[in-house]
């Protein structure tokens, strides 16, 4: 046996590697728990870079109390005509603006109406005119979200669209058509 063992009783040996393990045990709590404390390190800078003079656009927006004059506009001429239609505007890029749904409109036009919408301002031209190119280039309607079918007319600046207005829910493209037509027709005055 080891002399050093021999000086020390065994509860000693015990008392004594407790304790020692005691203190490499709240060593390391405290280690980690100033680890945890201590302020974050700080992200690396990211660098930035200004665009060159010609590398960037302005585009023109329709405003929301445009959006929401041309949409009851076209509700407002609907209704005039007993037509439970829904109206939605949207931006240059597809993105609604604003929907109204009429009282007793399907629960199907408020989405024929945004795809409408979008369609119009994509190709910039009433939807009823694009139907006709649908005979020319059928693979049209495969694009996702467009839907082709008269009711959808742009609205522009400068020739440019900046918006699209969607009507469904009368009993005939034309007259959704003729609606949205209204509410484009309620943005320039």
């Amino acid at each position: 046996m080891n002399p050093v063992h021999k000086k020390f009783s065994r509860r000693a040996r015990v008392t004594t590697g407790g304790a020692v393990l005691a203190v490499v045990a709240l060593a390391g709590f405290g280690a980690v728990s100033a680890n945890a404390s201590a302020p974050a390190a700080k992200p690396a800078a990211t660098a930035t870079a200004a665009a060159a003079a010609g590398a960037t656009t302005t585009s023109t927006h329709l405003t929301i109390d445009a959006a929401t004059k041309a949409a009851q506009a076209a509700l407002d001429a609907a209704e005039k005509e007993n037509q439970r239609v829904t109206v939605a505007v949207v931006d240059r890029n597809g993105n609604t603006i604003v929907t109204l749904r009429g009282d007793g409109a399907g629960p199907q036009s408020y989405e024929s109406a945004e795809r409408k919408a979008f369609t119009a301002v994509s190709w910039n031209a009433p939807t009823s005119q694009l139907v006709e190119r649908l005979q020319q280039a059928p693979n049209l309607k495969d694009i996702p979200g467009t839907l082709f079918l008269a009711g959808g007319v742009p609205v522009t600046a400068g020739n440019a669209p900046i918006a699209g207005i969607g009507v469904a829910g009368a009993p005939s493209g034309a007259l959704d058509e003729k609606f949205a037509q209204v509410g484009a027709d309620a943005v320039a005055r």
